[in-house]
């Protein structure tokens, strides 16, 4: 049956209209402009009349072009003839995989040009182009180099297809048209693609094990095994990334999702549904299954159990009713599976046109089913803002090590991080951060050089320190506040030379809002987002100064190791003067001593590897992020989305000793001051009587009267109690104070605990300054 004749539509891809703006859906505009970091790399598919250029401060860029086999195509742009070049020089992992998978080896040359705002290339043919910027790595440790680039594509006509980029050698691949569905044979291995073309648009998925329907049974997926199974609503890339049937046997593995939000509760859309709203006739998906399947022996049913991909769904958490909305999909977003068995599986694209699951939109599906040996890496999309380009997680730098000593990662940003070494143990790690040392990758922190005549004069304005105070050669912890005097974002400010800084942060919003105080106040500045160039890990505990001691060269000019003070910082490189450069600071997230060393990509192994031999004798130990989390609390760390999020001011977050009142002028200050003088809550901590953890958001209760919000709790390895962070109502924040946290609903079961200061451990930081 078909679907009725629509006489008018709308898309809320783009849609800019009063009321209502879908600002995380941005239309595609004509002309693409790609910023590109020190040591950056990025793709571009060019067809035949593409204009490319480049602007931005930048001595050289390497330009790889490729036809459609993979094979070099300078030509096809018009580019000289390319010469040898040292992939070391930039992130090339992404270049090397795609000319891998396209059967081809590592590319060792490029056509090197330099920038100029006359210089346009036009495509006479269809042709991948890389777009790299070389740096150097001693001279990123030192800050002595930040190109950027703005690579400009403007395509001759708009692209026919909003596919994302083929992930391996495909198998095949077909369209599922809006309001059908289709069924197909998966293969142990391959690899399942499902795409949402045009965005916000839901597509059921249903897989059966091909021998058990030969045998004559129907073992399918089970979303009830599956979400037990996975502890959570549904799989997703890491280590809880399988599908399972009601045996609990996997039957596919999620490697990559760039929506992130799904369904597993809800049933495919049925006739009865769509009958009981006064639309009887209406397509649907589960007649749209049944038909399918048919040719496969597979009983018909009036309504089917599916994964829902792509719509969203949650559970309120106060009613318990099944809540959905509009899609978060955005065009071109997919699911990667891979098939752990032999599969009979079917895909739809949902004709709901009645509700906002499809946008009140349907539309296309696209399905590729790639070869087994396709490299295709786990991956969740990661997008610094709602409209920001889509980027996809990807493994760090000292992933060849971690990678060999673990399978517990976690995304922290687009970084996949270790969580915990299983072969070690989180509490195994911990308290080898407390007596001994431990080493941990800490990529996921963004890095941000600021540069030029004005760097002071921005920092200033926009960061509560004094940075006028600070010297060559030293960092200073600081905020970075809105005018409300809300934290935005805090990290370690280092002045590498007079007009040299490098900002080490927890967001981007922290450049976002650089940038628009140095445009707003004519600031001569640059800016640079050295997140690519620079990786970096956290070397921590009372052992830590002994490892680099064996290590570490550094130069008469520069402060040693032994000079290095709590936040001093240094230029260092591995045994002597031609070992890898990295920048060496005495920092930290653990209130232990502690160091943060920073170097290029491609010598980040040989630091991991130089550490891990200087360490051995002093118990050195890789850490997790769970870990981590433990030890900064004990430490009296605050964290984004816990401590300060919106509508939180400094004080309120616990972070009033990095506020300088006795500056003039910085954004927030105001605020930040009236607030000081009558604040109405501050941040505490609790200490309990048992183990029981409260979570993030639970009450804080006096009596029947709720006077706080547990921000952050954890239990103590060393107090051998839980502990948390809360904030309280001032009336009610003394030391001693007798409260309890509310738990099951808030109410029905309460824990004791009694009010204390902050840190937990080493109140007087006497371990981090030792």
């Amino acid at each position: 049956m078909s679907l009725a004749t629509p006489l008018r539509g709308f898309s809320n891809i783009g849609w800019q209209g009063v009321g209502r703006n879908f600002i995380g859906f941005p239309a595609k505009p004509p002309s693409q402009n790609t910023e590109l970091g020190p040591r950056g790399l990025v793709r571009l598919d060019m067809c035949t009349g593409d204009l490319v250029s480049f602007t931005g401060a930048a001595a050289q860029v390497w330009l790889f072009a490729f036809n459609d086999k993979g094979r070099a195509a300078h030509d096809a742009l018009g580019l000289e003839t390319a010469t040898s070049v040292d992939l070391a020089a930039v992130n090339a992992g992404p270049l090397i995989g795609w000319s891998l998978a396209q059967g081809g080896t590592a590319p060792t040359a490029a056509t090197e040009i330099a920038v100029s705002d006359l210089q346009v290339f036009k495509a006479s043919a269809a042709v991948t182009l890389w777009v790299a910027l070389p740096v150097e790595g001693a001279c990123l440790a030192a800050g002595q180099s930040q190109p950027h680039l703005t690579v400009h594509l403007k395509q001759q006509a708009p692209a026919q297809s909003k596919l994302p980029p083929v992930l391996g050698h495909v198998h095949d691949e077909f369209t599922v048209k809006r309001g059908s569905a289709q069924a197909y044979a998966l293969k142990a291995g391959q690899m399942l693609q499902i795409i949402d073309v045009e965005g916000q648009q839901c597509s059921d998925f249903m897989a059966f094990n091909a021998a058990a329907l030969d045998a004559g049974h129907e073992m399918m997926i089970d979303s009830t095994a599956t979400r037990s199974m996975v502890h959570r609503s549904y799989p997703g890339p890491g280590l809880f990334d399988k599908f399972y049937d009601r045996d609990m046997r996997p039957m596919l593995q999620v490697v990559q999702d760039t929506c992130g939000r799904h369904d597993t509760f809800g049933l495919a859309c049925t006739a009865r549904g769509y009958e009981e709203r006064g639309f009887p006739g209406h397509l649907n998906c589960s007649d749209n299954i049944s038909h399918a399947m048919d040719p496969y022996g597979i009983a018909r049913r009036p309504a089917w159990p599916a994964i829902n991909f792509f719509w969203n769904t949650w559970v309120d958490q106060h009613s318990h009713h099944l809540m959905t909305a509009e899609s978060y999909s955005r065009p071109g977003d997919y699911v990667a599976m891979r098939a752990l068995e032999d599969l009979v599986c079917v895909s739809t694209a949902c004709p709901d046109d009645l509700d906002p699951i499809n946008g009140w939109n349907p539309t296309d599906i696209h399905v590729r089913i790639y070869t087994p040996e396709a490299p295709i890496q786990r991956a969740v999309a990661y997008r610094p803002k709602e409209d920001a380009p889509m980027t996809v997680s990807h493994e760090s730098a000292f992933h060849p090590r971690t990678g060999a000593l673990t399978d517990d990662f976690a995304p922290a940003r687009d970084i996949w991080v270790p969580v915990s070494y299983q072969g070690i143990g989180t509490l195994a790690e911990y308290w080898a951060c407390r007596d001994k040392a431990t080493v941990q990758d800490m990529s996921g922190l963004r890095k941000y050089d600021v540069v030029g005549p004005d760097a002071e004069r921005l920092l200033q304005l926009a960061l509560t320190r004094n940075v006028a105070k600070l010297a060559q050669w030293r960092g200073t912890y600081a905020l970075l506040c809105d005018d409300t005097g809300a934290v935005i974002d805090d990290g370690t400010l280092f002045r590498l030379d007079q007009e040299i800084f490098r900002w080490c942060c927890g967001h981007e919003e922290s450049a976002r809002h650089l940038k628009d105080l140095a445009d707003s106040n004519g600031l001569q500045v640059q800016i640079t987002d050295m997140n690519e160039a620079l990786v970096n890990l956290a070397l921590q505990g009372p052992r830590s100064r002994d490892v680099l001691r064996k290590l570490c060269f550094t130069q008469p000019q520069v402060p040693s190791v032994d000079q290095l003070k709590w936040f001093g910082v240094t230029v260092g490189r591995l045994h002597d003067r031609d070992g890898a450069a990295f920048m060496l600071s005495r920092t930290g997230y653990t209130g232990e001593l502690g160091y943060e060393l920073f170097c290029a990509p491609n010598d980040a192994v040989a630091v991991w590897d130089a550490l891990m031999e200087a360490g051995a004798e002093f118990g050195l130990t890789p850490m997790g992020s769970a870990a981590l989390e433990i030890i900064r609390i004990e430490a009296g760390l605050a964290a984004s989305g816990g401590e300060f999020l919106p509508g939180v001011d400094a004080y309120e977050a616990g972070l009033g000793f990095a506020v300088d009142l006795k500056k003039t002028e910085f954004i927030g200050r105001e605020a930040l001051e009236r607030n000081a003088k009558d604040p109405r809550k501050v941040l505490k901590g609790l200490i309990f009587d048992g183990d029981d953890v409260p979570h993030h958001g639970a009450p804080v209760l006096i009596g029947e009267r709720q006077v706080g919000v547990v921000t952050s709790a954890t239990r103590s390895p060393t107090l051998e109690r839980a502990i948390a962070f809360v904030r309280l109502s001032v009336e009610h924040a003394a030391v001693g104070t007798a409260l309890e946290v509310g738990q099951m609903d808030g109410r029905m079961k309460r824990i004791s605990a009694t009010v204390t200061e902050i840190p937990f451990v080493d109140p007087k930081r006497e371990r981090a300054r030792a």
